[in-house]
């Protein structure tokens, strides 16, 4: 009898070893232009968004998390290499119709080169089932297709807008065409953000019985303004811009929630990595996105157009209803999950991210990053420690000492002349090690880009009647 405990002892520590040490699956919930406060879990009391709370009470909510670029394109590129863009010369946003006429190539020939190792290819290379839903924007042309980067199968647009009802003409603009794996070009039925979800959810049932890797990306809450009749309904205390983002909103949410549930349902939750966070600062100019209370918005090097809402879910291995208060970076993604699926970091090179799984379980201490950078054209921001200097293309820099002052309203650089110096030194350092930009944008969006800074630097005059 002794010796049958024994057994039944050693049997249910080998199954556990071995389900511990099974690959997880890997879930990446990505929005698009969404506002920092714009979610329940970031204090929103007028937002809608029960699903990914849940997800944040489950799993760890990153206080200071940024993206390598706050618009749409490079911000991606910046994920999907694990690097900053800029060393490879992907500095601008690539948006066909709107890139200077003499920079580079135009329309589809803007895309993720060729010779970057993407987070597809990693993560296949370690025999995961790999999909991409939703917006692509790494290139239009067929070589920069996400089936001959990475991914097993793909579902979505390789343009970087279109519209969530189908197209029942050809758009203008050709890679906004809806796509089903390589040239099924077809319209979907419904709404696109509830489709994505649903395509999601399909293929992870198709692929329970392996490791499987899912890149969401949505293209909500990003123009055009398109939102259900029964999603605004629900907002009717709001009215315009700021009530359709509201019902865009809770479309991606419940959206997530299918994928959650469907997680749930085949019983994979517990050994499933799940992240959730967004591209960029919320553009309140184009969507009436909420990044209170911080300055700024998408397109500016304030903390509003770089700093995003983050989530990370790993019942396995992280705790539960925590919160992560260092600087970490979107580029941190690709390490961290090819680690978690049985990598070695060391063979994700060069990379300017880091697995951050240790610094959740308390195996590694201190700061992933003690600098980050953020580049376009003049305008620079290099972020040592805890202080930040932003240099800007029409007015001299400015110093910020970020945990006295995230809304970045007492501008430092007087009162710390030798700090300015020493930051620049830093700052030109790095910008000696990057590639001049493939392709640029006409001159008149960095007009624009200034103009908004100057408009919605003070965050704490929109929608003030939601917070009180």
């Amino acid at each position: 009898m002794k010796y049958l405990l024994l057994l039944s002892v050693l049997f249910f520590t080998w199954s556990s070893l071995q389900a511990q040490e099974k690959q997880p699956n890997i879930i990446f919930l990505f929005a698009d232009d969404a506002g920092y406060a714009d979610f329940g879990f970031q204090g929103s009391k007028s937002m809608i968004t029960p699903n990914l709370d849940q997800l944040a009470k489950r799993g760890v909510r990153f206080l200071q998390a940024y993206v390598s670029h706050p618009t749409c394109g490079p911000s991606r590129a910046g994920i999907m290499t694990g690097r900053y863009q800029h060393r490879f010369g992907y500095e601008e946003n690539n948006v066909p119709g709107y890139m200077s006429a003499v920079s580079a190539a135009d329309g589809i020939e803007m895309g993720l080169p060729l010779e970057e190792k993407t987070m597809g290819d990693y993560m296949k290379s370690l025999g995961y089932r790999t999909a991409y839903f939703g917006k692509w924007h790494q290139g239009g042309a067929d070589r920069f297709h996400p089936l001959k980067r990475g991914f097993d199968e793909f579902y979505g647009f390789r343009g970087g807008a279109r519209d969530y009802y189908p197209y029942e003409e050809v758009p203008n603009e050709v890679q906004n065409k809806l796509e089903r794996n390589f040239g099924d070009f077809k319209e979907h039925e419904g709404y696109l953000t509830d489709v994505l979800g649903e395509e999601t959810a399909q293929f992870m049932e198709r692929n329970k019985d392996e490791p499987f890797f899912a890149f969401l990306a949505f293209n909500a809450v990003h123009t055009p303004m398109d939102a259900l009749p029964e999603d605004m309904a629900k907002f009717s205390q709001m009215e315009g811009k700021r009530q359709r983002v509201a019902a865009m909103t809770l479309a991606l949410d419940r959206a997530c929630g299918t994928v959650l549930d469907k997680l749930e349902e085949l019983g994979l939750t517990e050994n499933t990595i799940v992240v959730f966070t967004n591209d960029n600062g919320g553009p309140s100019n184009a969507n009436a996105s909420s990044n209170y209370p911080l300055s700024g918005v998408k397109s500016t090097y304030l903390e509003g157009g770089i700093r995003v809402p983050f989530l990370m879910s790993w019942p396995n291995r992280v705790k539960a209803g925590t919160t992560y208060d260092n600087p970490i970076s979107t580029m941190d993604l690709l390490p961290t999950f090819f680690a978690a699926g049985g990598g070695d970091v060391a063979d994700v090179t060069p990379t300017d991210g880091v697995d951050l799984i240790p610094y959740l379980t308390g195996n590694q201490y201190g700061r992933p990053h003690q600098r980050l950078f953020w580049k376009r054209d003049v305008r620079a921001v290099v972020r040592d420690g805890d202080w930040k200097l932003i240099r800007f293309g029409d007015r001299p820099a400015e110093l910020y000492y970020l945990p006295d002052d995230e809304r970045e309203q007492n501008n430092l650089a007087m009162a710390q002349p030798e700090r300015v110096r020493e930051l620049f030194k830093v700052l030109f350092d790095w910008e000696m090690t990057l590639e001049r930009p493939r392709w640029l944008l006409k001159r008149q969006y960095e007009r624009m880009d200034v103009e908004r800074r100057i408009e919605y630097r003070d965050q704490s005059k929109l929608f003030q009647e939601e917070r009180n």
